[in-house]
């Protein structure tokens, strides 16, 4: 049978209007970091996908990388948040957040009272940026700072800050949350053993470096409930200096069979070769399919030919599109009728302006 991935499909207890995913994507808007109506209009406007995934949303004050984005651990956020999840449930369309930790990806600039950022380890990424204040006090972006490392404590309660900002999506009317799991942050820096050279329980073999993954993970589970929660993972991504190693299979190997005994409603994996990074070695999805037993999203250089190929095939359930749905508020249309995309503009992806955001058009034949 013919799967038409512009058709209803199930994701969980939930029903989507097609199988076609807004991935999420850092937009900078909120210099209090409190949603607003704009917001609201933003994801309005691209709710003609089934699923809708925010933008990096912080789990706490030091939990971010990049001036002005929203976060959910305070009541006016989640207050604020449900005009964005109202605005997108009046069209139609289900919405996740994306819960965000960035570690080592960030900028003192970024910290409450200029302290260091956190990670796994002290080990810099010294030659990737964070988005941040300048010496001259000038916004943009700034060389990642030094990070401290966790203690152990410390890990255990940023795991409870991920449990809370879950607990807040649901009372600011998500449908879920998804981890973000995915591209040199903080869960991602535990997993890779030359980012990771811890000596107690969370460093070491493959069970220990995926611990903080697990345990927020159940965390999130115990708080919000398993057909809630969803992770986005990177395996082969080298985003913010993250160095290849040889257990990468092995490693999510491990986590496909341990998400699946747990029941999230999704993994989403993103290939990172459409950001300039490694791409996913050929046959790595088909063997994820064979060790994962639930809903699989995958995005990074996703178009109508090669999403319809994998659903088709089984390989995945949703095809995720990030950049497009930015110059295309209306990208489903366009794909369902073969219609030409609007070129992004790069330079406007981040500041808090209004251009780039609310002004680009639906197509007009």
């Amino acid at each position: 049978m013919n799967i038409n991935i512009f058709k209803e499909t199930r994701l969980g207890t939930l029903s989507l209007k097609n199988r076609i995913a807004m991935a999420p994507m850092t937009r900078a808007r909120n210099e209090d970091g409190i949603p607003k109506d704009f917001n609201a209009e933003y994801y309005a406007q691209r709710s003609g996908t089934g699923l809708i995934i925010t933008e990096g949303t912080a789990i706490s004050p030091t939990s971010k990388g990049v001036l002005h984005i929203p976060g959910l651990y305070t009541d006016e956020q989640v207050e604020g948040w449900k005009l964005v999840t109202d605005a997108v449930h009046q069209k139609g369309s289900k919405i996740f957040t994306q819960l965000w930790h960035v570690g080592r990806v960030s900028h003192v600039t970024n910290q409450p009272n200029g302290q260091a950022p956190v990670s796994s380890s002290d080990i810099q990424a010294g030659e990737t940026h964070a988005w941040g204040y300048d010496e001259n006090g000038k916004e943009g972006f700034v060389i990642n700072s030094k990070p401290r490392a966790l203690a152990t404590d410390e890990v255990k309660q940023i795991v409870q800050d991920f449990a809370l900002a879950a607990e807040n999506a649901i009372k600011a009317r998500f449908d879920g949350i998804e981890l973000h799991g995915a591209n040199g942050y903080l869960i991602e820096q535990f997993l890779n053993p030359f980012v990771n050279n811890r000596k107690d329980q969370y460093g070491g073999s493959i069970e220990n470096r995926s611990r903080f993954l697990l345990e927020i993970v159940d965390a999130t589970i115990a708080t919000i409930g398993a057909d809630k929660v969803a992770i986005r993972l990177t395996p082969y991504g080298g985003l913010y200096e993250m160095p290849y190693y040889d257990e990468i299979e092995a490693t999510y190997e491990y986590l496909a069979k341990e998400l699946s005994k747990r029941n999230i409603i999704y993994v989403h994996i993103m290939d990172q070769k459409s950001r300039g990074s490694f791409a996913l070695p050929e046959g790595f999805m088909e063997r994820f399919r064979t060790w994962y037993n639930g809903i699989i999203i995958l995005a990074g250089g996703m178009d109508r030919e090669k999403s319809e190929k994998l659903i088709n095939e089984g390989t995945i359930d949703i095809a995720a599109f990030g950049e497009a749905f930015i110059s295309n508020p209306d990208l489903v249309k366009r794909l369902e009728n073969n219609w030409p995309l609007t070129p992004p503009k790069r330079e406007l992806h981040y500041g808090l302006t209004m251009e780039g955001y609310l002004d680009w058009e639906t197509y007009n034949k």
